[in-house]
């Protein structure tokens, strides 16, 4: 029977395939018998050898290829379509290339990590290749990365402009077609950015000057992601292609502008909203992106309880009143407010809005966008609505006195109103008013319900993982032990879920009932302290509560909880 060779040792490969002496390996040896630790650390703590001659090492000693030198121009950059830029950063790997044999299609990637055996099976998992790992320097990997999304980014356009040229259409002042060979370059990085973002369903794209460089992000359910980097001498011509588009002056750049972008791309109407901000190192620019073509989703849907979408669904039956829907920006107000508008909707009915911007276009609802250089406001728009006899009005905020005064005086001759303000919790809308000057006479008259809400992030349903929270954790929401049927799941990250461990939202609400106990609270200007406890006494259900149940049902996690409801207690 044949012997079996023993594999070498580390510090035999070392010599062989390094510039390492013996002299200095006998040194880290001696080292190592004398006050333990890994023979790798020693050599690299005396300067004996460089970190990647270590995993150069590692790797001939496990049988596996390294990559000294990665060519990031010789990567398709099609081979990182599928894979998410933040997976592959965080992960640290790039596809090289592909290959076929007798069995199958093979991917061969390259990771810093050769230990590190689940990368393999998440892009298996992703790609249905057969996947071949070589080993290559943490920074040669992410440079590679840098460079070839930079590439994939730029093709996507190219694609666009070829295949769905008729489907995309800036309405800007400069054609795509007509612009120079100089301008061209920075024409696609723009498109290829508002593309990307309509793709990965952003909401906002930043675009940040620092003083050496220059960083994109995206915010994508709720939460910023770094998408690329450029060199600060890109800064002026990116920012100065967005202000064209949104037609700012370009000269101008020691104030704040704001202004907007239509787009229609794929057949959906894109309506972005534009603002400027000078900063130290230069203009900061946040597009936010809003799908004028999207449809509301059912209440239910949302992530409302079977038993709110009855009692507001109850509540907007009424002939009038005001109901209000609050929370921070972002946190899906206009959304609520438009499901509420499309059970309404119907022939029997006058339904107006005024918003800034309309986010939804609803078939058979008269809707007004709010333009303050021309005197359009939420106010002069609601005056002009009561002359229009309308059954239901919505305004998309309520910002001051006298936009509160009259939505609630409509409420009170016979109006429907629904409305939005900026606080932290549904009594809390209440002491605004009041803090507004609106007389809580008329408060406790008109109004018919607070719905209060967030948005919290879903856990991915493809790489969720089961565990036992801590008792720390446990003692944070209120409970001693877990319901015995509870299952915790925490996120662990795929490139399904770009690696967040995330995939899409659902709101977490609590709707306080304006009856005739709580109205005499009202009238007694009370705190909204007293008036959060006698509705919690009367059968509300908190934000923290309801996020405590979604963490049970297993629709998000105890840490995504914490991070959106914080403030709350």
């Amino acid at each position: 029977m044949r012997e079996r060779k023993a594999p070498e040792r580390l510090g035999e490969i070392l010599l062989k395939h390094t510039s390492l002496k013996s002299e200095q390996l006998e040194n880290a040896l001696a080292d190592q018998r004398e006050n333990g630790g890994l023979l790798g650390e020693i050599l690299l703590r005396n300067n004996y050898i460089l970190p990647h001659e270590i995993m150069k090492a590692l790797c001939i000693q496990l049988g596996m290829q390294f990559v000294d030198d990665l060519k990031p121009n010789d990567i398709d950059p099609n081979l990182v379509s599928t894979l998410p830029i933040n997976y592959a950063k965080t992960k640290e790997v790039i596809p090289l290339f592909q290959s076929e044999d007798s069995i199958g299609k093979i991917l061969t990637i390259a990771v810093s990590d050769p230990f590190n055996s689940t990368i393999a099976e998440d892009i298996q998992a992703l790609t249905g290749f057969r996947v071949k790992t070589v080993v290559s320097t943490s920074m040669r990997i992410q440079d590679a990365i840098n460079r070839v999304y930079e590439r994939s980014t730029a093709q996507i356009v190219g694609d666009i402009e070829g295949e769905f040229a008729e489907d995309l259409d800036l309405e800007g002042p400069i054609d795509i077609l007509e612009a120079t060979e100089d301008d061209a370059p920075v024409i696609k990085f723009v498109n290829s950015l508002l593309f990307r973002a309509v793709k990965e369903k952003a909401s906002d794209i930043h675009i940040e000057p620092f003083e050496k460089e220059l960083v994109v992000r995206f915010r994508i359910d709720g939460v910023l992601y770094d998408i690329i980097r450029q060199p600060k001498r890109a800064h002026a011509a990116i920012s100065s292609r967005v202000k064209v588009m949104g037609q700012l002056d370009i000269a101008e750049k020691r104030l704040p502008q704001d202004g907007r972008i239509k787009i229609k791309l794929a057949g959906k109407d894109v309506d972005i909203r534009l603002s400027t901000v000078p900063t130290t190192h230069g203009e900061r620019v946040v597009m936010r992106i809003l799908e004028q073509s999207g449809t509301p989703l059912e209440l239910g849907t949302l992530g409302f309880s079977p038993r709110s979408v009855e009692a507001i669904e109850k509540i907007i039956q009424k002939k009038y009143g005001i109901i209000l829907v609050t929370g921070p920006t972002g946190s899906g107000k206009s959304t609520t407010l438009s499901s509420c508008l499309v059970i309404l909707n119907s022939p029997e009915r006058n339904i107006m809005t005024v918003e800034d911007p309309v986010e939804y276009q609803i078939q058979g609802i008269n809707q007004v966008q709010v333009n303050t250089k021309i005197g359009l406001t939420f106010a002069s728009s609601l005056r002009a609505f009561l002359r229009q006899n309308p059954d239901v009005i919505m305004v998309g905020e309520i910002r001051d006195k006298e936009t509160g005064e009259i939505a609630i005086n409509a409420s009170l001759t016979g109006h429907l109103v629904l409305s939005t303000l900026h606080t932290n919790d549904a009594p809390g809308a209440i002491t605004r008013l009041a803090d507004m000057g609106v007389e809580p006479f008329l408060v406790a008259s008109s109004l018919l319900g607070v719905i209060a809400q967030r948005l919290i992030r879903r856990v991915c349903n493809k790489c969720k993982e089961v565990y036992t929270p801590s008792d720390y954790q446990l003692q944070e929401m209120g409970m001693r032990e877990a319901p015995p049927d509870a299952i915790f799941y925490r996120a662990k990250g795929c490139p399904s879920c770009s690696n967040s461990g995330y995939h899409g939202r659902t709101v977490i609400h609590e709707l306080l009932i304006v009856d005739d106990f709580i109205k005499s609270l009202i009238v007694k200007n009370v705190d909204a302290g007293v008036l959060k406890k006698a509705a919690v006494e009367r059968g509300m259900i908190t934000l923290r509560e309801d996020g405590i149940a979604k963490v049970l049902q297993g629709i998000t996690t105890i840490d995504e909880l914490f991070r959106a409801t914080h403030a709350e207690e």
